[in-house]
């Protein structure tokens, strides 16, 4: 019998609830007041930790790096997956292993630190490449060989060998960033934090009070098209229902929205609003340290594995809005997989037998930990009483982000060896090999939390970021979700859905994930 911890009333209760509350309430600020203001108002799921791209530690911190720099290729807003010339007057794959590019002649760095350069970009990518900073994107440059800089406004990067995400998750995005040279190395240990040292982009920061809020304002050195709003507030909210709360009190102009208010939301939008829905890049997995002693054996993992009940998670975590994952690479990418291979399916009397053949036949406790958000402290309920049906008593550890995200870093302590079930989401680029890179041994006690290591992934992973060939891409990334799958480390759970909703003043910058790129936000 499958334990639904009240899950199908729980979501006719929440989304019946919604729909009503919304349909009867209204929106603080009228269009009349909101063209009176020049500031934006955007809720961020977390604080902002880091602002050197070569140690990102999540998402919400690349919202706020595309108003502080200027990347060679960027994103397009739409629903397409298209890029665009940004800081590149132009840009040309001479052949597979040569770029050349020259820089617009506009772009200038705030606290006086002149114009950017050609050598900025060459200070840029090559320092995430250089293995002694130890970035952990390093393999976003696997294959970079160096810039050579023609004059101050022209370069060539050139590669070792071709390499296939260069134009779709490199350029384009994080690892494209390009910093100030001279600001960065007059910083006595040559990276920084939470302040940025020099911005080139339409906004600076001004002032920021961790865990309360980010202001950005206009960058008095930007020459290049005026943005929409002169300020951009952004306030971290962990909760995307707490967050809705906010928006309905007026506070918020824009924010992503909890899954289990869509039903409503759809049903009733409130007055002065817009709701908008994107497929998501991101993905939801209920991992497990198989570093833990208690973890060690792959049978205990692999019930672990049997035992949990998507469908239920879904049901009580997402409504049923959003989909099963069949692996880490989402639809519409290569390395997508059709089905499961070895999870995916319930089986309660196999699960106790693996913990039987384990030496578990009583069962035993452990923990699951995980972020502070409801949606996935219904993930961690559904997992709880999954796991009470084959004798296993887990207990459920909450944390809020800034604590989270330093868990299974090896830097940060030894935090990681008390680690054993976790609930995690990463977000994502559009490329498989950003989707596999994570999981290597190399990430071990960095990004792999579940501390995987298998020399066929690290050398599938290596080779298919080489292989321009899509079908031979797609029969190795495939490979390495079974690869992943059969260590028992990981259920995948799902790549859920990105909703948001706004004022029907604002006019969105979206990707076609639902990413936001508040820099080009505009004003009906």
């Amino acid at each position: 019998m499958r334990v639904r911890i009240g899950a199908v009333s729980r979501r006719r209760f929440l989304a019946g609830t919604a729909a009503a509350g919304m349909a009867a309430s209204s929106p603080r600020g009228t269009r009349a007041q909101a063209a009176g203001t020049d500031t934006l108002r955007v809720r961020s799921y977390g604080d902002l930790q880091v602002l050197d791209p070569a140690f990102l530690v999540s998402a919400p911190e690349t919202d706020i790096m595309e108003c502080l720099y200027h990347k060679l290729i960027a994103y397009k807003p739409g629903e397409r997956w298209e890029w665009e010339n940004q800081a590149a007057a132009t840009i040309e794959a001479k052949d597979p292993t040569h770029i050349a590019f020259t820089l617009r002649n506009d772009l200038g760095w705030n606290n006086g630190f002149g114009e950017l350069t050609a050598e900025d970009v060459k200070f840029s990518f090559e320092r995430i490449a250089d293995p002694a900073l130890a970035s952990p994107y390093a393999d976003d440059w696997a294959t970079l060989d160096r810039v050579d800089v023609t004059d101050a406004r022209s370069g060539t990067i050139v590669l070792k060998q071709p390499f296939a995400p260069l134009w779709s998750t490199t350029l384009p995005a994080t690892s494209g960033m390009i910093l100030c040279k001279k600001a960065v190395e007059s910083l006595p240990e040559k990276t920084f934090t939470s302040e940025a040292p020099a911005a080139s982009g339409p906004y600076e920061i001004t002032s920021w009070v961790p865990k309360q809020r980010t202001l950005l304002a206009t960058n008095p050195a930007y020459r290049g098209p005026k943005p929409a709003f002169s300020r951009i507030e952004v306030v971290p909210i962990e909760d995307e229902l707490t967050a809705e709360n906010g928006f309905m009190a007026g506070d918020l102009d824009y924010t992503t929205v909890a899954l289990s208010s869509l039903p409503g939301l759809r049903a009733a939008t409130p007055a002065g609003a817009r709701l908008v829905e994107r497929p998501s890049l991101k993905y939801v997995w209920v991992g497990i340290n198989q570093g833990n002693p208690q973890f060690a054996d792959v049978r205990v993992r692999r019930a672990v594995q049997l035992v949990i009940d998507v469908e239920a998670i879904l049901e009580a975590a997402y409504f049923g809005v959003a989909s099963p994952a069949t692996g880490i690479v989402p639809p519409g990418l290569v390395g997508h997989r059709d089905a499961n291979r070895y999870g995916g399916t319930r089986d309660v009397a196999q699960a106790r037998a693996l913990l039987a053949e384990a030496g578990f036949a009583e069962g035993f406790s452990c923990r699951i930990d995980l972020q502070n958000k409801q949606t996935y402290q219904s993930i961690a309920q559904v997992v709880q009483a999954n796991l009470a049906e084959i004798g296993i008593l887990a207990e459920i550890n909450v944390h809020d982000s800034g604590v989270w995200w330093s868990m299974g870093d090896e830097s940060k302590g030894e935090q990681w060896k008390d680690l054993q079930i976790m609930v995690n989401r990463f977000s994502s680029n559009p490329d498989p090999g950003w989707y596999t890179m994570w999981f290597t041994t190399e990430q071990v006690g960095v990004w792999n939390w579940e501390r995987f290591s298998n020399k066929e992934f690290d050398d599938l992973h290596a080779r298919a970021l080489v292989e321009l060939d899509p079908a031979r891409r797609d029969a190795m990334y495939r490979t390495m979700q079974d690869l992943m799958e059969e260590s028992g480390d990981y259920t995948f759970i799902t790549h859920e859905l990105t909703a948001a909703i706004h004022r029907d003043w604002v006019v969105p910058a979206l990707l076609p994930d639902g990413a936001m790129l508040w820099r080009a936000f505009g004003r009906a």
